[in-house]
């Protein structure tokens, strides 16, 4: 039992916090939801903006060295750019650090890799519904994207449904994966009264296998691939096959991951909770007994810990994601550290 959702005892119900779409692209742009684009403005302070939209740059630029690119010009150092893009001459005569920049042949496309399975219908620490996190993170990664004018892709997917959407450019495809994304994961629970509801029935489980093979196969281009998933996947004990596909994507494309936390309620006097891997409510006992809580959160942290272990192994970028209040910054961290092993990949 690794993957569980916190219910409140007297709420009774759970609290909600095939390869292409079944609906047609069109339609899904066509509901009420308003630009998932323009909502992210919001959430980046200008600052931090400039930093994102910074480190993409500086990760462009990792990978077309000494491919045709042209000088454009010279730049003030900022914190975050490359030391190894340093003009020193022209620092000496100017009495302050500047970078070369260059005109790039051709942009990085950005394929989201996004998990639908159940898990991601459960909460995370902060009590927040995983998938909106999930979401959040999607949407803005699409949007540093848009703004350098990058073509985006989408491969999301579990054991049982597939959406897979090429790479192109513009706010329009943007905002159409988005929402493909968003229906992939809304399908995951149905309504079962006023801001409530449950797991919906046969709602499939995790399946990266196939979405990592998705992406393998569909996307020869060199890429910046982002895993989104939780913290219990990509899983090599359930889907040994994961193993090989991160080993060939991560030499394959730039591969980093974004883990959504999970959230334990092996705590007692945390109230109802149901393990959405297994669809069943956990008994009182075993929620509210000490000794038994303690062995099954040392297991879902050894279970994570071989996650974490796989990834490290294959050199793959990750962060991890526990509240909506620390999503931006561990994004800018994450490419800022990708950034610097691209760097060290060049030497």
């Amino acid at each position: 039992m690794t993957m569980l959702r916190p219910v409140d005892a007297a709420d009774g119900p759970l609290r909600s916090s095939a390869e292409t779409a079944t609906e047609d692209d069109a339609a899904v742009l066509r509901r009420p939801s308003g630009s998932r684009l323009a909502r992210v403005r919001g959430r980046l302070a200008l600052p931090t903006l400039r930093r994102a939209t910074g480190l993409l740059d500086g990760r462009h630029k990792s990978v077309f060295v000494g491919h045709g690119q042209d000088f454009d010009d010279l730049s003030v150092y900022r914190p975050g750019d490359d030391v190894s893009d340093i003009d020193w001459k022209a620092s000496a005569r100017i009495g302050q650090p500047v970078i070369k920049r260059y005109q790039r042949e051709s942009n990085l496309p950005l394929v989201l890799a996004v998990d639908t399975g159940r898990t991601m219908a459960a909460q995370s620490p902060s009590g927040e519904d995983k998938r909106e996190l999930a979401l959040a993170v999607a949407e803005i990664l699409a949007y540093l994207a848009r703004m350098r004018g990058d073509m985006v892709a989408l491969v999301a997917g579990d054991s049982a449904r597939l959406v897979s959407r090429p790479a192109r450019a513009g706010s329009q495809h943007a905002e159409m994966l988005l929402s493909l994304l968003a229906h992939q994961l809304e399908v995951l629970t149905e309504e079962v009264g006023p801001g409530a509801s449950v797991l919906s029935p046969g709602a499939p489980a995790s399946g990266l296998a196939t979405v990592l093979h998705r992406v393998s196969t569909w996307h020869q281009r060199r890429s910046l691939v982002v895993l989104i998933t939780d913290t219990s996947h990509p899983d090599p004990v359930a889907e040994p096959v994961v193993v090989d596909l991160l080993r060939r994507l991560s030499a394959q494309h730039e591969l980093v991951a974004i883990q959504i936390e999970d959230d334990s309620p092996f705590t007692p006097g945390r109230g109802r909770a149901q393990d959405v891997e297994i669809d069943v409510e956990l008994p009182a006992f075993l929620r509210e007994d000490p000794t038994l809580a303690g062995y099954l959160r040392a297991e879902t942290d050894r279970r994570r810990a071989g996650v974490a272990d796989l990834l490290a192994a294959r050199r793959v970028e990750r962060t991890t994601i526990s509240s909506d209040e620390v999503l931006v910054d561990a994004i800018a961290d994450l490419l800022k550290r990708q950034r610097l092993a691209m760097s060290r990949k060049r030497r």
